[in-house]
């Protein structure tokens, strides 16, 4: 049989095949026959590539992936993904496929014998369409079944999480008062239960519409026909037993859905409430019903050739799901609940009360009354010192930038904007340090040096820790200080940690932090010296110090495939051509320390906030992992990102859930990652039924709590977004009277952060005694719901991972009086007329007050407030210095240079109402000079005065000045900009001391 595309043959001359205009064509010439397939060939050829590209791209993300987990020794975390994912791809994949290749099959093998288009039978114009398939139907249904099923196992390999927690169901010894089962039903099985019924329902009409598909190409539906003749035999039982299932799966859906009611945010709080148990609910029920009879009508109809009743019941279930799950509701609604919310919807507001305090450990609260009781007067002063010792008056936002200025050693290195608190013991005692890591800043270097050798090969990793002690007294504790006392730094004599680190100080190299490059080639070259770029401590010279990375992590990549695929995962053709890639490197990448974490448990929620350590001689980065779920029954559900917002928080960016509300909370694992090699260690920190199921999936994966190190433990802490959850949700549920809950009159709020007060005043750490000792503590207030010039309460939880209280939660209820709230107090402070004397040289001109964190701080049944202000003159290099500390105590302001100067100064002050009164009472002390004339001895730099008294004249400041400027050139020439910052501080200072005694 001759193929219709082949072209004619014969004779090439004048006998054979002639095209117009002659032999050829128009010109006279055959043309050549590769010229007319060129254009295939090359389209062919580009598609092949292109397939072949995307496949090799694949292939490298997918391999070099299971290599990244093999480094950090978490290959069998990729391989159980892995294979879960693959089994329901297949499972699912296999089912979607088998489902329409069966119903496709099924529709053609039992076709008419005579279709339309055949003689004696009326066309319907399908014809070409039957003879372009009927030849190739294997084909074609093979295809559809495939395509499907990519579709459906591509659907159902997200669904990982889902089945991994409900083939590992747990127990959480919890029933919900409606259906009185257990809260792991919720958490762990009704969810699957869900996905797979919408799968069959999912079936039932992709079948379906195969089905019918099939029947009409071949002329078991006919469209035309008369009533009764449109279905053939064949078609109406496929189509009936379709829809039946389909039914079926309705119901069980309309069953499950009963248990949703639990769960489901309503206008009001989240769990059943009066309408969804008197009205939902049975129409749900009667609803399932409905669908079981629908069903059993389709399937009579295999047997009997009518839809009457099939039709009869689905306009009934329709009817019935319009009145009973839209009109009946909205009637209860509005009659019986809207009328007289409180009294029907009290028991259920009670209900979620009780959950939303138990899932997130509110019902663990302990709140007291305090009658605002302030210190005896004898010894006030000594004993309020003693008291507000440890409050930290170094804002980890604000000196970020002093940590730049003065221990930025080389343009490469940074600090991160806001810095961590840690505390460490020092001498016996518990020291609050401001903490950050020098990470390293590839942005630092010239634009010239930033190529790919020097990005990739030679600026590797950051080195060592800044640290700073956070109530500014030096090591020894003795005092407060004018100046920053630095706990750790580039100078041989800062080196605190370090000595608390071993004899041989701790290892300072960091190459997995968070502003890591994105990958990095690091081996010793055989042939050759190490080239990575280190600093060696105290080291003030231009002369390059190389080392080289010798860690566990880290892929090799000194074969040739390794390198193809790394040089396509970041398409970079150097990971191929360059010498710096050799036989002995590794590529490390993936390097952030909260990404690798959770990359290794994904189904962590992991806190936003990492913070850096010093531990054992090894600096390790310290991270909260959390387990959630928003299917803990009757609970309050809410975003965790609106949660956790203040005026610290950027985007963090939670892996979550789908929607990123939540209902329950753990703090289930703390985890490290070594900034060094980047080992990641796991260790289980609270009993929780969803991490029991998750280390059944990921068996070993998370070591036992009693495998944590001594020292480590000493670092942990209650971890600041489950703090920041708990005061969200406290705020309202500190109230457990269903009627007041519902009014509302007691409720609370986080008031706004004094300096930005567009954002939510974040919590801080510090020691605090809220009535059981000094503590290691995370902090916050509350104020009166659209009152925030008034305190509401403190709330404070024991931080101290090493004391057997931690983790307990203490609030302090003010009475109903007035009392100052933070922004009332900022709003004291700046308008108090000593306040204001103080820091007028400092307001004026290029200068700019920058106000650091107004804390609050229980002293006995009273509070004080305290806040550092800091200054900064105008231009590139001037950092913020801390100039003074202001207190509130007893409505009174007090301002000095330091905590204890600002409290005696309080002490002696009138209350402050912005009357003039307050400018006398500095007075009666004479041995507080600075408190005489706030508006001239302030501005004397504290301690550096070459002439302490304030003897030297305008002249002779200046020209002390000018020596200073003239020392901090040739300390910047030297390379030594520690000392070039130190000396321009020094020069300022000089020059306002003559400002001010011009004024």
């Amino acid at each position: 049989m001759s193929n219709p595309f082949d072209r004619p043959s014969g004779p090439s001359g004048p006998d054979g095949p002639q095209r117009p205009g002659g032999p050829g064509g128009p010109g006279g010439q055959r043309p050549v026959a590769t010229a007319s397939r060129r254009p295939g060939a090359l389209v062919i050829t580009s598609i092949v590539l292109v397939v072949g590209f995307m496949l090799l791209s694949g292939f490298a993300s997918f391999w070099t992936e299971r290599l990244w987990f093999g480094s950090v020794g978490y290959r069998e975390v990729f391989t159980t993904l892995l294979l879960t994912r693959i089994g329901l791809f297949l499972v699912f994949a296999g089912l979607m496929a088998a489902t329409v290749a069966i119903t496709m099959a099924m529709a053609y093998r039992f076709r008419p014998v005579l279709w339309p288009g055949m003689p004696g039978m009326p066309d319907d114009g399908m014809d070409r369409y039957r003879e372009l398939l009927a030849p190739r139907m294997g084909w074609v249904i093979g295809g559809a079944a495939a395509v499907l099923g990519l579709f459906a196992g591509a659907s159902a390999t997200g669904q990982w999480r889902t089945y991994s927690l409900w083939r590992h169901s747990q127990s959480f010894g919890t029933e919900d008062p409606y259906f009185n089962k257990d809260v792991g039903f919720y958490v762990f099985e009704l969810p699957f239960w869900h996905y797979l019924v919408d799968y069959v329902m999912a079936l039932a009409v992709v079948g379906l519409m195969a089905t019918i598909l099939m029947n009409y190409l071949f002329g078991g539906i006919r469209l035309s026909a008369r009533p009764g003749e449109r279905l053939t035999s064949a078609a109406q039982i496929q189509v009936s037993a379709l829809l039946a299932m389909f039914v079926i799966a309705k119901a069980l859906d309309y069953w499950l859905d009963r248990f949703d009611l639990v769960t489901n945010s309503g206008s009001i709080f989240t769990g059943m409430g009066y309408t969804d148990e008197k009205a939902v609910l049975p129409a749900k029920e009667i609803l399932a019903g409905i669908a079981i009879v629908c069903a059993l009508l389709f399937l009579a109809n295999i047997w009997r050739r009518t839809w009457l009743l099939p039709s009869v019941g689905v306009a009934l279930f329709a009817l019935s799901a319009i009145i009973l799950g839209l009109i009946v509701p909205t009637v209860v609604q509005a009659i019986r609940v809207n009328p007289n919310v409180p009294d029907r919807e009290g028991p259920y507001i009670k209900a979620n009360i009780d959950a939303t305090r138990a899932a997130y450990q509110l019902d663990q609260i302990d709140v007291r009354n305090v009658g605002g009781t302030a210190v005896a007067d004898d010894g006030r002063l000594e004993a309020l010192d003693g008291m507000t010792a440890k409050i930290p008056l170094v804002d980890p936002q604000i000196v970020s930038e002093i940590f730049e200025q003065q221990q930025q050693v080389r343009a490469y290195y940074s600090v991160p904007n806001v810095l961590d608190v840690d505390r460490y013991e020092v001498d016996g005692t518990d020291r609050a340090v401001v903490i950050g890591v020098r990470e390293l800043d590839q942005s630092g270097l010239a634009e010239n040096d930033q190529n790919w050798s020097n990005l990739h090969t030679a600026y590797t990793h950051g080195n060592g820790v800044i640290a700073a002690f956070a109530n500014q007294r030096p090591e020894d504790d003795s005092s407060q200080e004018i100046g920053i006392q630095w706990a750790e730094g580039a100078e041989v004599d800062q080196d605190t940690l370090s000595r608390l680190g071993g004899p041989d100080g701790y290892e300072t190299r960091v190459y997995f932090g968070e502003q890591s490059p994105s990958y990095s080639i690091v081996g010793l070259d055989p042939d050759g010296g190490p080239v990575e770029f280190d600093l060696p401590r105290g080291d003030r010279s231009e002369e390059d110090v190389a080392t080289t990375y010798t860690g566990e992590a880290g892929v090799p990549i000194g074969n040739l495939f390794n390198q193809l695929l790394y040089a396509v995962r970041f398409s970079e053709p150097n990971l191929l051509l360059s010498s710096r890639v050799h036989e002995n490197s590794k590529i490390l990448y993936d390097r952030n320390p909260r990404q690798m974490v959770e990359k290794v448990a994904p189904w962590l929620t992991v806190d936003s906030d990492p913070y850096p350590a010093v531990v054992d001689g090894r600096i390790q980065w310290i991270l909260d992992g959390y387990t959630v779920t928003d299917k803990y029954p009757l609970s309050q559900r809410e975003s965790l990102e609106t949660m956790t917002d203040d005026a610290l928080q950027d985007n963090n960016g939670f892996q979550t859930l789908p929607t990123d509300e939540i209902n329950y909370l753990r703090n289930s694992v703390k985890a490290t990652v070594d900034a060094y090699d980047g080992t990641v260690s796991l260790y289980e920190w609270q009993d929780d039924p969803i991490l029991d199921a998750w280390q059944e999936v990921f068996p070993d994966v998370v070591q036992p709590k009693d495998a944590i190190p001594e020292a480590l433990m000493e670092h942990l802490r209650y971890p600041e977004d489950l703090f920041k959850a708990q005061r969200y949700q406290f705020q309202r549920y500190h109230e457990t009277s269903a009627s007041a809950w519902f009014e509302g009159s007691s409720r609370w709020e986080v008031p706004s952060d004094p300096q930005l007060t567009s954002r939510l005043q974040p919590p801080y750490r510090l020691f605090t005694d809220t009535g059981n000792g000094e503590e290691w503590s995370l902090t916050s207030v509350y104020v009166p719901r659209d009152k925030e010039n008034n305190l509401a309460a403190y709330m404070a939880v024991n931080s101290d991972a090493t004391s057997a209280d931690y983790g307990k939660v203490s609030v302090l209820e003010l009475p109903n009086e007035p009392t100052g709230g933070p922004l009332q107090i900022a709003n004291t402070f700046s308008t108090n007329e000593d306040v204001s004397q103080a820091l007028l040289p400092y307001t004026t001109g290029d200068a700019d007050r920058v106000p650091g964190n107004l804390l609050t701080v229980p002293i006995g049944e009273d509070f004080i407030y305290v806040q550092p202000v800091y200054t900064r003159r105008e231009g590139e290099s001037n950092f913020p210095i801390l100039r003074f500390v202001l207190v509130s105590y007893e409505g009174r302001v007090g301002i000095d240079e330091t905590l204890r100067g600002a409290i005696e100064d309080a002490l002696t002050a009138s209350p402050s109402d912005g009357s003039e009164e307050t400018q006398e009472e500095p007075t009666e002390e004479p041995t507080e000079e600075p408190t005489e004339e706030p508006a001239e001895q302030p501005t004397e730099t504290p301690g550096e005065n070459p002439t302490p008294g304030g003897d030297a004249t305008v002249g002779e400041l200046l020209q002390q000045a000018e020596a200073k400027f003239a020392e901090a050139d040739e300390a910047q020439q030297a390379g030594d900009t520690v000392r070039w910052a130190q000396l321009m501080e020094e020069g300022r200072e000089l020059v306002d001391q003559a400002v001010s005694l011009l004024e």
